[in-house]
C-alpha cells in the first residue's frame, strides 16, 4: 500500500498537470491511470484554444447563455497559462496563438455575436466585432457569405499529442509517481481525510483524492458513494491532407457547428461538436471501453459547414475521421473544486478540458494546497450538492 498526500485518478491533461503542480508544491503525489496517459479525450481532441464562448453555450437560449458566460472568467486566466506553458515545461508543444474568428452568415447570427461579445467584454476578454470585409482582410480565405465576425487575438491551437506527455514528464521530474495500467477497483473512506484506493497491484492511501478521469469520472465517483453529474458525449473530428500554411487562425461559427484550424504539420483539422454514436453495453448502458461509431450524417454536415465558410477546403482530400468520448455537465459548466459531502475529495473536468485544463490544474492544486481560490467558487461540485444529500462517506 503506497502512501501519498494526494492520489489522482486519471492520466489525461488535467491529472498530469495537477500532479506536476502539486509535486512542485512539495506534495507526495501518486497518479493512477487505468490505461496509458493521454489515451482518452486529452489526446483525441483537435487541440483548439477557443477562449471565445463556444456555440454550445449560446444555442440553448438566453438564460443558459447568461449562466454559461461565467466561464469567460476562466478563459481570461487560460490565455496567460497557455502563453507561458512552453517556457515552463521547456518543450515545443506547437502552441500557436495567432488569433481566432467566430463568424456569422445571417443577421440573426450577428445578433448572437453582439450579445456574446458584450458578455465577454464584461469578463475582460478583448473581443472585437468586425464586419465581413474586415474579417476577410484578416483572413482572405473566408467566404463572401461571412457578414460579421468576432475577433480575439489570443485564440489558436496546440498539439494534444505533445502536451500531456510533457506534463507527465514534468510531474515525474518534480517527484510525482505515475502508475499506468493501474485501474482503481474500489475507494474506501475509513476516516475523515483518508482515502484508500484498491487496485489489482495493491493500492494507495492518501489524505486527498482528485478525480480527473474525464468521461469515467462519474463511475469513479460512484466508488466513493458520490453522485457526479457528468455525462459522456461522443464526438467526431476530421483531418485533411497536408498543405502549405494557409489558415493561421482558429475559425468557429456562431450559428453552425464548426471549428477548424491548420495544425503545425499542415493538416486542416475540422470539428465543432458533431456527434458520433456511443457504443452500448448488453445491459443498455453506454460502453465507455469501446470507441464511438462514426456518423456519416455528422461527417457530411461538418464538411458542408467547413466548405461553406472556407471554400478552398473543397479542393482538399479528407484523409482521416476519428471519434472520441468526453464529458459535459448538466449545466454545461465545468466541475472543478471540493466535494462538500466528502472532505478531501476533489473533482476537475466537465468540458473545455483542453482549452482550460492547464488552468483547472493550477487552480485546483493551489486550492488543495490550502489557498483560497475564489475563481473556482462558481464551478465547484457544491452547486450539485443536493444530488448527494443522502450520499457521503461509505
Amino acid at each position: 500500500m503506497e502512501r501519498a498526500d494526494v492520489a489522482i485518478i486519471g492520466g489525461g491533461l488535467i491529472g498530469c498537470a495537477a500532479a506536476w503542480r502539486l509535486a512542485q508544491r512539495g506534495a507526495r503525489v501518486v497518479l493512477l491511470e487505468a490505461g496509458e496517459h493521454n489515451a482518452g479525450a486529452s489526446g483525441q481532441n483537435a487541440g483548439s484554444l477557443h477562449f471565445q464562448l463556444e456555440r454550445r453555450f449560446l444555442e440553448q437560449g438566453e438564460a443558459l447563455a447568461e449562466q454559461a458566460a461565467r466561464i469567460a472568467t476562466l478563459n481570461v486566466l487560460a490565455v496567460a497559462d497557455w502563453r507561458a506553458i512552453e517556457c515552463e515545461l521547456g518543450a515545443d508543444l506547437h502552441v500557436s496563438m495567432a488569433g481566432g474568428l467566430m463568424v456569422a452568415e445571417t443577421r440573426e447570427e450577428v445578433a448572437l455575436l453582439e450579445a456574446k461579445a458584450a458578455r465577454e467584454a464584461a469578463a475582460g476578454l478583448a473581443v472585437r466585432l468586425i464586419d465581413g470585409d474586415a474579417a476577410r482582410a484578416l483572413a482572405p480565405y473566408l467566404a463572401k457569405s461571412v457578414i460579421a465576425a468576432c475577433h480575439l487575438t489570443d485564440e489558436g491551437h496546440a498539439d494534444p499529442r505533445a502536451l500531456t506527455p510533457a506534463l507527465a514528464a514534468a510531474a515525474r521530474a518534480a517527484g510525482a509517481a505515475i502508475r499506468e495500467g493501474c485501474r482503481v477497483e474500489a475507494i474506501k473512506t475509513p476516516a475523515p481525510g483518508r482515502f484508500v484506493l484498491r487496485t489489482a497491484a495493491g493500492g494507495v492511501t492518501a489524505a486527498q483524492l482528485l478525480i480527473a478521469a474525464g468521461a469515467w469520472s462519474a463511475s469513479v465517483a460512484a466508488m466513493a458513494n458520490i453522485h457526479l453529474p457528468m455525462v459522456p458525449v461522443a464526438l467526431q473530428m476530421n483531418a485533411t491532407e497536408r498543405i502549405a500554411p494557409a489558415i493561421p487562425h482558429l475559425i468557429q461559427h456562431v450559428g453552425r457547428r464548426l471549428s477548424l484550424k491548420q495544425a503545425h504539420a499542415g493538416n486542416v483539422l475540422i470539428g465543432g461538436g458533431w456527434p458520433a454514436r456511443m457504443a452500448v453495453r448488453s445491459d443498455g448502458g453506454f460502453d465507455l471501453a469501446r470507441r464511438p461509431a462514426l456518423s456519416e450524417t455528422s461527417l457530411a454536415g461538418n464538411l458542408r459547414a467547413a466548405i461553406d465558410v472556407v471554400p478552398m477546403l473543397a479542393r482538399l482530400n479528407l484523409i482521416r475521421t476519428w471519434t472520441g468520448t468526453t464529458a459535459i455537465t448538466a449545466d454545461q459548466l465545468p466541475i472543478v473544486g471540493p466535494v462538500p459531502r466528502l472532505p478531501g475529495l476533489w473533482v476537475a473536468g466537465g468540458g473545455s478540458a483542453f482549452t482550460l485544463g492547464l488552468t483547472f490544474a493550477r487552480l485546483i492544486a493551489n486550492a488543495m494546497g490550502g489557498e483560497r481560490v475564489r475563481e473556482l467558487d462558481l464551478f465547484g461540485p457544491a452547486r450539485f450538492d443536493h444530488l448527494n444529500s443522502f450520499m457521503g462517506a461509505a
